[in-house]
C-alpha cells in the first residue's frame, strides 16, 4: 500500500535523534529556571518535520546520484525501490519543507515579544538554513554530504542549534550552560550518522559519495568514533557535576554507549556496523532520558 511506502520513506527511526535534542535543550532551559510548554511543542514539530524533510531530500538526493541501488547494504528506499515516484518525492518535499517553515515561525513568534527584532531575525536565519542543510545533504549539485561535511552538520544542527537554539527560545536569552548537553547530543548525533556511513562505504565510495567513513576507513573510523563517544560522554557527565545533581539516570547510556563502542572495535564487517548504529541511537536516547529524569523527575 502506498502509505506504507511513504512511512517508510520518512524513516521513523530517525526521528527519536531530533527529539531527544529539543528535549534536551527543556531540560538545560529548566536547569535554568525557565520552561515553557507552548514552546516545547512547537520546536518538537519543527525539529521532527525538519528531520522528515531531510530523510525524504536524501531518499531522493541518493537515488538522483545513483547512491541508492541494488548493491545498498542499508534498509530499502522508496525511490530506489520504485514504490514512490521522483515527482511525488519533489512534491512531497516542498509540503514538508512548507510545514516545517509555517511551524518554525509559530515557534519563533511565540517566543520573543515582536520588539525583539534581532533574536526573530537571528531564528528567521536559523530556520532558513536547517531547511537548506536538510535539502543539501544529498541533493543538488556537490551536495555537502558527498564531500564529507555531513558529520560536521549534525553536530550543528543536532547538537548547537537544537539545543542552545531551543534553550534559548524557552528563556528568551542564551544560556550558556546549554553546551553541555548540546555537544553531548551533537557528538553523539555525529556517531550514529558514522554508523550509517561506516556501513554504506564500499557503495558509497564506488557512488563517489565520499563520506568522513570513506576516507578514514575501518580503522580510521572505529578509532573516529571511539572520539565521538568519549567527547559526549565527557559533556554528558559534566551537566550533574556543573549543577551538583546526582547523575545516576545516565548510567544506562554510559553502559550502552561503552558496549556499543567495545562491540564496534571488535567488528570486522560493514554490515554489522547496522546493528552497532541502532545502539548508538539508543544510547542517545538513553542519555535523554537520564537527564530529562534529573530535571523533570522530582518537579
Amino acid at each position: 500500500m502506498k502509505w506504507k511506502a511513504w512511512i517508510a520513506a520518512m524513516r521513523l527511526r530517525t526521528l527519536p535523534l531530533a527529539l531527544s535534542g529539543v528535549v534536551a535543550g527543556a531540560a538545560a532551559a529548566k536547569l535554568e529556571g525557565f520552561f515553557r510548554v507552548e514552546v516545547f511543542w512547537l520546536t518538537l514539530s519543527t525539529a521532527l518535520l525538519l528531520q522528515i524533510l531531510s530523510n525524504l531530500a536524501n531518499d531522493y538526493g541518493d537515488f538522483s546520484h545513483g547512491t541508492d541501488n541494488n548493491a545498498r547494504v542499508g534498509p530499502e528506499r522508496a525511490l530506489q525501490s520504485g514504490k514512490i515516484s521522483p515527482s511525488a518525492m519533489l512534491k512531497a518535499i516542498w509540503l514538508v519543507g512548507l510545514l516545517a517553515f509555517a511551524s518554525a515561525i509559530a515557534c519563533i513568534m511565540v517566543a520573543f515579544p515582536p520588539n525583539r527584532y534581532a533574536e526573530i531575525a537571528l531564528f528567521l536565519v536559523l530556520g532558513g538554513f536547517a531547511i537548506w542543510a536538510a535539502l543539501r545533504y544529498t541533493m543538488g549539485k556537490n551536495p555537502y554530504g558527498y564531500i564529507g561535511l555531513g558529520d560536521l552538520f549534525v553536530g550543528l544542527f543536532f547538537g548547537l542549534v537544537a539545543v542552545v537554539g531551543s534553550a534559548w527560545l524557552h528563556a528568551d536569552h542564551l544560556l550558556w550552560p546549554s553546551l553541555f548537553p548540546a555537544i553531548g547530543v551533537g557528538s553523539f548525533a555525529m556517531a550514529v550518522l558514522h554508523m550509517n556511513n561506516m556501513r554504506d562505504q564500499i557503495g558509497d565510495a564506488a557512488s563517489g559519495k565520499i563520506t568522513l567513513a570513506v576516507r578514514l576507513g575501518m580503522r580510521g573510523g572505529k578509532q573516529y568514533h571511539a572520539l565521538l563517544v568519549a567527547f559526549g560522554l565527557a559533556c554528558w557527565a559534566a551537566i550533574p557535576w556543573y549543577y551538583e545533581l546526582a547523575g545516576w539516570p545516565l548510567i544506562p547510556g554510559l553502559v550502552i554507549a561503552s558496549i556499543q563502542l567495545t562491540l564496534t572495535f571488535q567488528n570486522k564487517n560493514f554490515r554489522g556496523f547496522d546493528a552497532l548504529l541502532k545502539g548508538m541511537v539508543l544510547a542517545t536516547l538513553s542519555m535523554t532520558a537520564g537527564l530529562a529524569w534529573m530535571v523533570f523527575g522530582n518537579a
